[in-house]
């Protein structure tokens, strides 16, 4: 069995983190759940992965690029899986071990230099401790984290694996 182009596989990752993003406002503006400051960073992190994977395909490099991209993807992918275990700890602590409801992202990001923002965020607020959409009886952040295990292996394998040897 032939394995898929790399730039195939690599746009299939841009198009699923396409579709991560496209539920993702579907939730917020239709299902209106406005999304917590921690949500807010695994978007970032599902943004900056679709770059990432679109950049590669459209690149299609050969030799050492392939690494970069991978790495890139590993950085990202890495990033957001952290951001998205961190969001489900928060959802998983005992209800009086929860921190109280804090200001949204926009107020922190306003009135705070960027490290105070991240380690505000990162303390986490009540919000983000609330479960308020599941599926399978996963909530949001586990289905972010599953995924972008999915899409980071998928890139790494994709992008540094041996082209497979031309037909003759």
């Amino acid at each position: 069995m032939p394995r898929p182009d790399t730039r195939l596989v690599n746009l299939a990752g841009f198009l699923a983190c396409a579709g991560m993003m496209g539920f993702a406002l579907y939730a917020e503006y239709v299902l209106f759940l406005d999304p917590c400051p921690l949500c807010v960073f695994q978007r970032v992190a599902v943004i900056l992965l679709a770059i990432v994977f679109l950049a590669a395909a459209i690149h299609n490099a050969q030799g050492r690029g392939r690494f970069v991209y991978a790495a890139l993807i590993s950085l990202v992918s890495l990033y957001g899986i952290g951001v998205a275990g961190w969001h489900l700890r928060m959802q998983s602590l005992p209800a009086d071990e929860v921190p109280t409801c804090g200001p949204g992202l926009d107020y922190i990001l306003d009135n705070n230099t960027f490290g105070d923002a991240l380690a505000i965020v990162f303390t986490g607020s009540g919000s983000c401790a609330d479960i308020v959409w599941q599926c399978l009886g996963l909530s949001m952040p586990a289905w972010v984290l599953i995924c972008l295990v999915v899409l980071g292996g998928t890139g790494l394998w994709a992008n540094l694996r041996k082209a497979a040897a031309a037909a003759p």
